[in-house]
């Protein structure tokens, strides 16, 4: 018989919730929730050439604190499914581990932490002295236009005031308990488009031909050394991750070339100055009679780090205990929703182990399935209640 956790997940894993389709996971939550006494808010947003997306925010209790638990729903795609050993979407259990797409990325986590506060409530009540929410989006892996950042201002509105988050994304490299994200690196995307003079190869002079002077721009970039890290973050970096004429002729000289590139950007860096370093090194390249665009992505993210100790602390406690592991406070790898959080209360993010998030077989332990309920379960006992010995 399956804990209550792993019975979550496999339902979820059963939703195929592939962004931007709620799949039938917000309604397998709102069913479950309702039914242990949360009021349960079902939000579709809208937005300009982006899907609409459904959206769920959840409470339970009264007063403060209020705690909250964010996460998402949505799943990347499948992929072959002839290439899986189990369906992505069966939620198969096989020599204790649970397979599916999402079984890490994040259903596995959203399932965790909704059977800890069902069994908190449960053991304290309704009346516990205190608030716990969930904050579920279905866009996540999608544009991240239409689902954290909008549900969070609803919330706002509503009267939401919170006092702390967790997200549960699968934050452990090897091991659960391994780290805390207690902050995260910021994120500049961009496209340098150059444009020039289409002709034929043989005749260069009645032709501009934009790639050599893209490739100087791109030396640019690379060149660059953004800081070297600190005790908080490690180095930014810059990244190169495409270049592109769209010209399958030998004989012709092209009239664009366009190249993208990402910035990971610790806190020695603001936004603002960032791309204003960005726009001075391009613009400092000599291009001639060629032409210079840059476009900047609209879903840049600063960097943030967390300082709320008892937040911090509590989780720490509860994840030792019951892992026998002192967690790293780390500010490592991507971004995640933590960055549109940040904005409204102290986060903090901690999930499973994420090595085989985003690929075929996609799989959990069911141990740490359940021990990732019971740090959970333990953090609400610490945080929303008097029982100091809890954690």
């Amino acid at each position: 018989m399956p804990t209550k956790a792993v019975s979550i997940a496999q339902d979820l894993i059963r939703c195929p919730s592939v962004t931007p389709a709620e799949g039938g996971a917000l309604a397998t939550l709102e069913t479950l929730l309702s039914s242990a006494g949360f009021s349960v808010s079902r939000i579709t947003f809208r937005d300009e050439n982006t899907p609409d997306v459904e959206n769920l925010f959840a409470s339970v209790g009264s007063g403060a604190p209020h705690f909250v638990f964010a996460g998402h729903t949505d799943v990347v795609p499948a992929g072959a499914e002839d290439d899986w050993s189990h369906g992505p979407f069966d939620g198969d259990i096989s020599n204790g581990v649970l397979f599916g797409r999402g079984a890490v990325d994040m259903k596995g986590g959203v399932a965790a932490f909704a059977a800890a506060a069902l069994e908190f409530v449960e053991e304290f009540g309704a009346d516990f002295g205190g608030t716990i929410s969930f904050l579920i989006t279905g866009d996540e892996e999608g544009p991240a236009v239409n689902g954290t950042v909008k549900l969070l201002e609803w919330a706002e509105a509503q009267g939401h005031r919170f006092d702390g988050c967790i997200v549960g994304e699968p934050t452990n490299p090897e091991r659960l308990g391994d780290a805390i994200k207690v902050g995260r690196r910021g994120s500049l995307s961009g496209t340098i488009t150059v444009a020039g003079v289409q002709g034929h190869a043989a005749y260069p002079h009645l032709a501009a031909n934009p790639i050599p002077g893209l490739l100087r721009l791109l030396s640019a970039l690379d060149a660059l050394v953004l800081d070297q890290g600190n005790d908080r973050f490690q180095p930014s970096n810059l990244e190169i991750v495409s270049m592109d004429v769209g010209n399958p002729a030998f004989n012709v000289i092209p009239a664009r070339a366009e190249a993208r590139f990402n910035i990971r950007f610790n806190d020695e860096w603001s936004l603002q100055r960032l791309e204003a370093k960005i726009l001075a090194t391009l613009e400092g390249v000599d291009l001639g009679e060629l032409k210079l665009s840059v476009a900047l992505k609209r879903d840049a993210s600063e960097s943030f780090l967390t300082r709320d100790e008892r937040l911090i602390d509590v989780l720490t406690q509860a994840v030792e205990s019951e892992t026998g592991r002192r967690p790293e406070l780390s500010t490592g790898g991507g971004t995640s929703d933590a960055r549109f959080i940040k904005n409204f209360c102290p986060v903090v993010e901690f999930g499973l182990v994420g090595q085989t998030m985003h690929k075929v077989d996609e799989c959990v332990s069911v141990e740490d399935l359940d021990r990732l309920t019971a740090i959970y379960k333990r953090f609400l006992r610490k945080y929303l209640t008097k029982d100091s010995g809890a954690a």
